[in-house]
């Protein structure tokens, strides 16, 4: 027998499906369910907590400690403001802005594609079943996007671990409950393992918030993949076609398969190399940068440098879902590669000469050259001093035309 309360909130929630009219994703319905997700806990059985005010000292002091050891490893300035501590329910909280700029666009294809795939009998009466559709959509991406967001909350450390900036600039952030978890069975001090990550997230803030043009970098590629994501219409017209009103969860279990097929476009295999690079550049940066500073200092920062990169190898079941539902996996392949590169980098040119590679987009190596760093290295310091030479002629008047031999180096 059905429980009145349990029928009053499947009408409900049937009722904010169908009466939602905004974006192609329903986000007041994945707050909702990633907050529903995150307070019946985690699979490690682990529940949230809020956050007791000896732990948020102690995560303010970490990131201060290692703010000062990054000094000596980069030349980019502190770029955390603050240093907060968060429940998984505030990381829901804070990050969904930014999930939001990720998922719109890719959910704004497969609303325009849900329309185009009526059969030709429901295209008299579109207008209100599109509508509903959209509807549909909005809340089956909203609910599962919701859990994929809830999930994640339950194995972030910080604010940055998948790469891009999440949360709020300027706000260096760790997750206690989740640190806590992450070092159980690690068998190293709590306090080393809260400073490492710490180190990690203060890093991420660093090359954020100094190198301006990244962050709309990183979204831009996203975008940029999002632009040839090609619906599956197949697909979707077998289930557009057996919809059934009465059975709106048939349609989202449909959904759950899995819609897109990345089309296999030369445009589209270098929106995904773009991708992928700058991803790899930002945390092989990190990944370079936290290791000069905690090997001299932390015993165990081979362990966990290695702990981390086999994590982010892995990548948990949140990435799994993003993959299935945007047909995109936000994982570093190229991560070991790039942090060969800036270690050589460091080698040759010192952390300044490293560093300044970030001062324009065109500058940072590409995909070709993470197959071949030490080419990267020898190549960028001869163009350097080619320039030099020339920047000194003009000086002189006597400028020469540059050799055109020199063109080739840098195209692809």
């Amino acid at each position: 027998s059905l429980n009145p309360t349990d029928l009053g909130a499947a009408f409900q929630q049937l009722g904010q499906m169908l009466s939602y009219e905004g974006g192609p994703v329903n986000w007041d319905m994945a707050k909702q369910i990633a907050r529903q997700t995150v307070s019946q806990g985690t699979s490690d059985g682990i529940k949230d907590t809020s956050v007791g005010p000896a732990e948020r000292t102690a995560v303010e002091e970490a990131v201060r400690l290692a703010d000062l050891w990054l000094d000596d490893a980069t030349s980019l300035p502190s770029g955390a403001g603050s240093a907060v501590a968060w429940s998984r329910a505030e990381w829901v909280e804070a990050t969904l802005p930014a999930w939001q700029e990720l998922v719109d666009p890719v959910a704004e294809r497969v609303g325009a594609a849900m329309g185009d795939v009526l059969p030709e009998e429901m295209q008299a009466m579109a207008g209100p079943l599109i509508g509903m559709m959209r509807s549909m959509g909005g809340a089956m991406f909203g609910t599962q996007i919701g859990q994929a967001v809830g999930v994640l909350a339950g194995e972030v450390v910080g604010s940055t671990d998948i790469g891009l900036p999440l949360g709020p600039a300027g706000k260096a952030a760790l997750l206690p409950v989740n640190i806590e978890s992450f070092g159980k069975d690690l068998g190293v001090p709590k306090e080393e393992v809260r400073l490492y990550l710490a180190l990690r997230e203060a890093a991420h803030q660093r090359l954020f918030a100094h190198v301006p043009w990244l962050r709309s970098h990183l979204y831009g590629a996203v975008e940029g993949y999002a632009r040839g994501i090609k619906v599956d219409t197949a697909k979707l017209e077998d289930v557009v076609g057996q919809f059934d009103p009465q059975n709106p969860e048939q349609l989202q279990d449909a959904l759950q398969q899995g819609m897109f097929q990345p089309e296999d476009t030369p445009e589209q295999k270098a929106a995904l190399a773009r991708l992928e690079t700058a991803l790899a550049l930002v945390e092989g940066w990190v990944d370079a940068v936290v290791h000069a500073a905690a090997k001299p200092r932390l015993s165990s920062a081979d362990a966990l440098r290695e702990t981390l990169r086999r994590r982010r190898a892995t990548g948990g079941p949140a990435e799994q879902t993003f993959a299935t539902l945007i047909g995109l996996e936000l994982r570093p392949r190229r991560l070991r590669d790039a942090s060969r590169l800036w270690a050589s980098l460091t080698d040759a040119r010192g952390v300044d000469g490293r560093d300044a590679l970030w001062s324009h987009p065109d500058m940072l190596p590409t995909a070709s050259d993470l197959d071949d760093p030490d080419g990267f290295v020898h190549r960028e310091q001869l163009d350097f001093s080619e320039l030099d030479k020339m920047l000194g002629e003009a000086a002189d008047g006597s400028a020469e035309k540059p050799d055109p031999k020199k063109k080739d180096d840098d195209t692809e």
